[in-house]
């Protein structure tokens, strides 16, 4: 009887013993060791309780020397001393240029890299010595001979021996710095490839590093989704951009990766989306697979530069116009547009329409009223090319009524007409001339 299920697959598979294990042997035991002391009277309770906790502390010490988080922790250590080593060799090679900057502020200009100007500035000691020093271990010819041009032209200040001294003691610091990071990040580099080998080719040291820290371990940061890993780094920046209804960020730590910072700024955002993809898969066979080579992670990574150089083709087709890729679409812009309100309206009534005056003289009359004027049948007037009415008779019965009919006709051709002598206004009095009755035949025959 084993209370170890564990235990006893192992003494059945090694030497086929038959052990039996059930919940009614589990209760037995945990009996038994609560009457450890009334069952065991040699041993008092105090040191039945020491042994207890030295037990205790033996499976403690067991459990850590057999975790696999332990060279998760080593990492994490490693990574935060690296960033930490990094901002203090900045601060002291700026401190190094603006205190030795006083006495020879032209070796800034012509040494660039900090490693060769803190070595430069430990080996000349004052710019005096430039003439006769040898600085070809240091820099090259070209910058060697730039250097001692400069320093008998310089327009620095004079220094004591006692400030060159220190000088050159901040100097010694940086360098040892210097080598002790390239240490750190060997040892960095090798408990990466054995840990995660996936992760470390997809990403590098360093990204693949800072995930893990920022996680707390490796399985943790297996559990995370491929959006999770993408975005991890920029908490702040995504629920900034939540809060105030912006964009969201398209990518945290995974950033600094080189299949990400090398792309060109309109695939960065697809690129980091299945860089963090490929990344999860990676990261899960490093936590939970049985193999430690890089296969994976080498085939993921030659499947996204090519899928990167395939994007980078398609952009520079949108942009020069060739090839048969999409079309390229103006990003959408919200344009307000503001629009004044007129108060006129809010009348409803219809406004007055001013009638014009009629012309009297140049309206041709009704064949209506002609017909009650002279007592005769309506007459038919249609208007010819030349504007002129034109009127159509009958044949006339009698010659009276002819003769009235051509009376007619003549009236009808003089009231058409403009009379031109009725609108003419006198140049002195501004009056215009009264109109001049017409008198027919037919009129005074009816009188």
């Amino acid at each position: 009887m084993l209370c170890n299920n564990v235990l006893r697959l192992s003494l059945q598979d090694k030497f086929n013993l038959t052990c039996v294990h059930n919940t009614a042997i589990s209760e037995l035991m945990r009996c038994i060791r609560t009457q450890t002391n009334n069952l065991i009277t040699e041993v008092s309770e105090r040191e039945n309780t020491a042994m207890s906790l030295g037990l205790a502390h033996g499976l403690s010490r067991y459990k850590l020397k057999f975790s696999g988080d332990k060279i998760d922790t080593m990492i994490i250590q490693a990574v935060s001393l690296l960033d930490d080593l990094d901002k203090e060799l900045n601060n002291y090679i700026m401190r190094c240029r603006e205190w030795y900057g006083w006495h020879f502020p032209e070796l800034g200009s012509v040494v660039q890299d900090h490693a060769a100007y803190v070595k430069t500035v430990k080996k000349l000691g004052m710019r005096t010595a430039s003439i006769t020093m040898d600085l070809s271990d240091v820099l090259p010819a070209d910058l060697e001979q730039r250097v001692k041009d400069a320093a008998q032209i310089s327009m620095g200040t004079e220094i004591s021996d006692e400030d060159i001294r220190h000088i050159t003691g901040l100097c010694d610091q940086i360098i040892e710095m210097q080598d002790y990071r390239s240490q750190l990040f060997e040892y960095l580099r090798n408990r990466m490839a054995a840990i995660a080998p996936n992760l470390t080719v997809l990403l590098g040291e360093l990204v693949g590093a800072r995930l893990i820290s920022h996680a707390g371990s490796l399985m943790s940061l297996a559990k995370h989704p491929a959006s999770t890993i993408q975005i991890l780094g920029a908490e702040k920046a995504l629920f900034r951009a939540l809060k105030k209804k912006h964009d969201t960020p398209k990518y945290g730590l995974i950033y600094h990766a080189q299949l990400i910072s090398q792309s060109s700024q309109k695939i960065k955002g697809k690129m980091s989306r299945m860089v963090a993809a490929k990344a999860s898969l990676s990261i899960r066979v490093d936590a939970l697979g049985e193999t430690d080579d890089a296969d994976l992670g080498t085939l993921q990574r030659g499947y996204l530069e090519n899928k990167a150089k395939e994007l980078e083709s398609i952009e520079s087709g949108k942009m020069g116009g060739i090839g048969g890729g999409p079309k390229k679409f103006d990003k959408y812009q919200n344009k307000s547009q503001v629009f004044q309100y007129h108060g006129g309206n809010d009348n409803t009534m219809t406004p007055k329409v001013k009638k014009e005056p009629t012309d009297f003289f140049n309206q041709s009359p009704a064949p209506g009223k002609l017909n009650k004027l002279f007592g005769e049948e309506e007459l038919k007037v249609e208007n010819g090319d030349n504007g002129h009415a034109e009127t159509t008779e009958e044949p006339p019965s009698s010659g009276k009524k002819s003769k009235k009919r051509k009376l007619v006709a003549e009236v009808e051709e003089e009231v058409a007409a403009p009379l031109e002598d009725t609108e003419n206004v006198d140049a002195s009095g501004g009056k215009k001339k009264k109109k001049k009755k017409v008198k027919t035949e037919a009129e005074e025959e009816e009188a």
